[in-house]
């Protein structure tokens, strides 16, 4: 046994780690959907669930949220791709994530999400808000920049249309999100809005004129 796997093994001891929901393939009937239309294709070499507004959104709760799941702290794995909707307007980024601890009326939640034309824009403020986290209800990125400007977003090197691995580490009051294999978290928040008891389900997020895929979802719970 190499190293690595004793290290695993020992933490799925000690720590309780328990793979409780793993997704290859993810169909419209795995998921509840609001604001959304959730179909079913292959994309880029990959089965994925595609997910477009349904119309005019109230909010930000717009996302597919998986059935059948518990979750409290633990560690959500994801391949995501973010666009622009063919008729989506110039503010559009493509922004797509992974709610999480989501309440199954979609009325709560934390949310960590991309705005994939941003990672490689020529405008430095842009490349600046190229990861995000909100929180449901009360903290839209809006009040989240002009009350604590840079705190809760980050620049990462991503583009638009293109497949991107996201893992997101959650512990009691804390969460990161790690992009593209990288050892070292893109963003990191300390203070989850929601509080750190709040247990839910894990949710497929777009914002506004996105066209998003999803694929190779994994949720290991911690606890």
């Amino acid at each position: 046994m190499t190293k690595k796997l004793l290290f695993i093994v020992l933490l799925s001891v000690i720590f309780g780690m328990q793979a409780v929901a793993q997704y290859r393939k993810i169909l419209p009937s795995d998921v509840l959907p609001f604001q959304v239309t959730a179909k079913q294709t292959v994309y880029q070499g990959k089965d994925a669930l595609a997910l477009e507004m349904a119309g005019e959104a109230v909010g930000d709760n717009t996302l597919a949220i998986l059935k059948g799941i518990d979750f409290h702290n633990g560690i959500i794995e994801a391949t995501i791709s973010g666009q622009p909707g063919a008729k989506a307007g110039p503010t559009a980024r493509g922004f797509v994530g992974i709610a999480f601890r989501a309440a199954l009326d979609a009325a709560k939640m934390e949310v960590f999400y991309l705005r994939p034309t941003n990672g490689r824009a020529n405008d430095q403020v842009r490349r600046n808000h190229s990861s995000q986290y909100i929180s449901i209800p009360g903290f839209p990125w809006e009040k989240l920049r002009k009350e604590t400007p840079e705190k809760y977003e980050a620049y990462v090197d991503i583009v638009p249309a293109e497949w991107i691995k996201i893992k997101i580490v959650v512990q009691n009051e804390t969460a990161s999100l790690y992009v593209n294999g990288s050892s070292q978290p893109t963003l990191i928040v300390n203070d989850l809005k929601q509080g750190k008891d709040m247990r839910g389900s894990i949710g497929l997020w777009i914002g506004p004129g996105t066209l998003g895929h999803f694929t190779d979802v994994k949720v290991t719970k911690l606890d």
